[in-house]
């Protein structure tokens, strides 16, 4: 019985444009590939939008608004005690 071979596919690194993202409350510096809106944003991170915010230069983002390349973004994560 011969082995099958896998072939090997490998994916280019994202090249163009990226968001900084600063996550808290872990205060962890990501790079990421720019997603187009902060739903795209909390969806590539893997948060719900009713579990975080999403902030540009002090002004709090809704999922809907547009995120440009080279931005620096706060992504904080948010509980309520109920």
């Amino acid at each position: 019985m011969s082995e099958e071979r896998i072939p090997l596919v490998r994916v280019p690194e994202h090249t163009g444009a990226r968001v900084k993202v600063l996550l808290q409350p872990e205060d962890a510096l990501l790079s990421l590939p720019r997603p187009k809106t902060a739903r795209q944003l909390l969806e590539a991170l893997g948060i719900g939008e009713e579990c975080a915010l999403v902030a540009r230069e002090g002004e709090l983002l809704t999922p809907d608004r547009r995120v440009w390349p080279d931005d620096s973004l706060l992504v904080r994560k948010v509980a309520s005690a109920g």
